[in-house]
């Protein structure tokens, strides 16, 4: 990716959506998707600048479904993307709501299968208030994991991991993406910040396992250690779905202290976001000035 100077970190309202009656459907949950963007953009006096949607907010989350509901995007970063053409009907939803509220819109993530390969992704999307894609980004990490008693999942099984990073810039601020697991890995959220980025956003579904645990821990975690604003998106928990998601979408400040918090039902958290208390951060514990290049490698330099 060339790297540009980030523009300036300006006041911005986030809103995030934790969608809920994520059923079999495509159909009705692109459609409730749409509803719940446009409550967001319309619930407050002041409309949010950027609307969140979760991971996996089209269809059922499991890997013996994402074959099933996977989508060609066909997008290629720095080239004009016709969403007129795209055979995505995920993507239109998404773009079209984007433009219809005029808000920056991360779409959650869908799967997404790529037609030279036939490899299935993660897939995160991201829109300008025009409805144009902006970018996207795969998810790098996988969600293999094994405690014994409790849960296994093996995303691996159908999804492959993507090999990129990868950050937005809008007219307040440079945002940084990630899903879900890709939060366990530090790496990743240093280079997003090193490479300028003031929030990094996670659309997430832990579980109940998973996320009682680690869930406000790792958000808090990358937020102190990079001193930028980070948030997690989740659907609602639905207790008659195969996974049960954690919900408690959330945002952290820089100086890992949690502005907001849901509950584990549909909702829409709103959250002014300050610059002023990133610069206060990094005045206050300067370690973006204080670290020792000469001893380890700057990660950030490798992509």
């Amino acid at each position: 990716m060339q790297m540009t100077r980030p523009p300036v970190f300006k006041p911005f309202t986030l809103a995030l959506v934790q969608l809920g009656s994520i059923g079999a459907d495509k159909s009705a949950n692109l459609q409730h998707a749409r509803d719940m963007i446009l409550k967001a953009a319309a619930g407050r006096a002041k409309k949010p600048e950027l609307i969140v949607l979760p991971e996996c907010f089209n269809s059922p989350y499991g890997h013996v479904h994402f074959p099933v509901y996977a989508e060609e995007i066909e997008f290629t970063p720095g080239k004009p993307y016709d969403v007129a053409e795209s055979s995505s009907t995920s993507v239109k939803m998404l773009s079209a709501a984007a433009k219809e509220t005029g808000t920056w819109l991360i779409g959650g993530s869908i799967p997404e299968r790529d037609p030279t390969t036939n490899n299935i992704y993660n897939t995160c999307t991201v829109y300008s208030p025009n409805g144009d894609l902006v970018a996207t980004h795969r998810k790098v990490h996988l969600f293999d994991i094994d405690i014994p008693g409790k849960i296994t999942f093996k995303e691996s099984e159908t999804l492959t991991g993507g090999t990129t990073t990868n950050f937005f810039d809008t007219d307040f601020a440079r945002i940084g993406l990630g899903i879900c697991y890709d939060i366990r890995f530090p790496e990743l959220a240093m280079i997003s910040a090193r490479q300028g980025c003031h929030v990094l956003v996670y659309p997430g579904a832990f579980n109940l396992i998973t996320g009682p645990l680690h869930w406000e821990l790792l958000q808090r975690a990358r937020a102190v250690d990079n001193q930028v604003f980070v948030s997690m998106c989740s659907p609602a928990r639905d207790s008659s779905a195969g996974y049960h998601a954690w919900g408690h979408s959330m945002v952290v400040d820089p100086m890992a202290k949690v502005l907001a918090e849901a509950a584990e039902g549909e909702e829409i958290v709103f959250v002014d976001i300050d610059p002023q208390l990133l610069m206060d951060a990094r005045a206050a514990i300067p370690v973006t000035m204080q670290r020792r290049f000469d001893v380890y490698k700057d990660l950030s330099e490798e992509n």
